[in-house]
Formats: C-alpha cells, sequence, structure tokens
C-alpha cells in the first residue's frame, strides 16, 4: 500500500520538507500539520528509526493543547460509516475497516454502528477511534459498546491512545524501515 513509495529514499533526517512529507503525511489521518511540525523542528539522525520517529510524532501530538488534539481526532471518520463512498476515507482508513470487516457489517451490524457513532459523538464531540487492524466487526463492536459509558476525559485520552497506535501500526508498514 505505501511501502512502494518510500524504497530507495534518504534517511528522514537527509529528506527535505517535500519528500518527508510525501512519505509520512499520511501516517496521522488527515493530519499532515504533524509530520511538518516534525520536520519544521529539526529532524536528527534519531527519528530515522521508527520508533524514534514515533517518539517524535507523539510529542508533538501531546505538546500540541485540546484545540489540535480534538481537530486531530475529529480528522477520524466513523467507523462502518461511509465505506466506499467518496473520498470520506483515506486509503489507509479503507484498508485497515475493511481488514476487520466493516465492509460486510449485516443490515443489523450496520444499524448499530450507525446508532453507536451518533451517540457517541453526541456525547464526545469527536468520532470513536479504535486501531482496528487485528480485531473483527464484533470485537470492534464489544470495544464501542464498553467505551460508549466512558468520561469524556478518559475517552478523550484513550482516543488520542488509537489514534497513537493507529499511527504507530502505519509507520511500522514503511518497507522503507525494515
Amino acid at each position: 500500500m505505501t511501502g512502494d513509495r518510500l524504497q530507495n529514499h534518504r534517511k528522514p533526517s537527509e529528506m527535505d520538507r517535500e519528500e518527508f512529507i510525501a512519505m509520512f503525511g499520511h501516517i496521522y489521518e488527515k493530519s499532515p500539520w504533524i509530520v511538518e511540525q516534525a520536520w519544521d523542528q529539526g529532524l536528527a539522525s534519531t527519528e530515522d528509526s521508527p520508533e524514534g520517529l514515533r517518539r517524535t510524532l507523539v510529542t508533538i501530538v501531546e505538546e500540541a493543547g485540546p484545540e489540535l488534539q480534538l481537530r486531530l481526532l475529529r480528522a477520524h471518520p466513523d467507523l462502518a460509516g461511509k465505506l466506499g463512498v467518496g473520498d470520506v476515507l483515506t486509503t489507509e482508513s479503507r484498508f485497515e475497516q475493511a481488514g476487520a470487516g466493516l465492509d460486510r457489517c449485516t443490515k443489523a451490524e450496520y444499524a448499530q454502528f450507525q446508532s453507536l457513532n451518533q451517540s457517541y459523538t453526541k456525547q464526545f464531540g469527536f468520532p470513536f477511534i479504535l486501531a482496528v487492524r487485528g480485531r473483527n466487526r464484533q470485537q470492534v463492536l464489544e470495544n464501542f459498546r464498553e467505551r460508549i459509558d466512558s468520561g469524556r476525559d478518559d475517552e478523550f485520552a484513550e482516543a488520542l491512545r488509537q489514534v497513537h497506535r493507529i499511527a504507530w501500526l502505519r509507520l511500522q508498514e514503511i518497507e522503507y524501515y525494515n
């Protein structure tokens, strides 16, 4: 999926801004500002490893403050919401959700997702976020049902943890590091 575009490239600390953003801008859902800021603050050889780059990107998000963090959370799509509809989902999100079987929901499951998505977004002000890779749709629904009763602060923190997990999984896919 994304690995092909990274083979035979320079180390992240040796890349120019455009090249770095083109390679890593997809790591956080529709939020290239994170990798832009990483490059703008200067990359060292410590960011040439997946773990080093991950730490830098996590720090940027954690220090961004609640307004930008909320914007990051809101950049994520609803689960099983509009799979295959226009440009609603990024290629990565479409692939991840399909991998969990969310593109094969029964009518009843789809209705559950829609109801939970609406309730969750109304309650918390951002979509339900879960790193779905390695899970099936029943596990996703179970996690959704469990988390909808959380407090807002706890759920905000959990959503950010899930965002970082998604970014880490995407970063690990990059063949450049393998």
